[in-house]
Parts: structure tokens; sequence; C-alpha cells
């Protein structure tokens, strides 16, 4: 559990400092950045989840 909470800190940590970035592009890439970034996290945390269910 601990592993996943710091995976996921530090995933938002790198989304955040590469949106710093992305937002002087344009707003295409603005909207492909978020979307894929608001998606992405989804899959480790299915696996740690069903992991931690234990299935």
């Amino acid at each position: 559990m601990l592993i996943g909470l710091l995976g996921f800190t530090a995933y938002v940590i790198f989304v955040m400092i590469v949106a710093d970035w992305v937002l002087t592009l344009h707003w295409a890439v603005q909207f492909l950045y978020f979307a894929i970034a608001g998606i992405v996290w989804v899959f480790p945390a299915k696996r740690l989840i069903y992991w931690s269910a234990g299935q």
C-alpha cells in the first residue's frame, strides 16, 4: 500500500511539473496531455486494488 501511495505521489508531482511546460503550448496539445495524464494513472491503480483485494 505504501509503495502504491508513493508511486501515485511521484506520478502527480511529475504530471504537475510537466503541466507547467505544457500550459505554454497550443490548446490542442494541452487537451491531449491532460486527457492522457488523467487516464493513465487508472491502470496501475486498478492492479493495486486487485492485488490488495487478493484477486
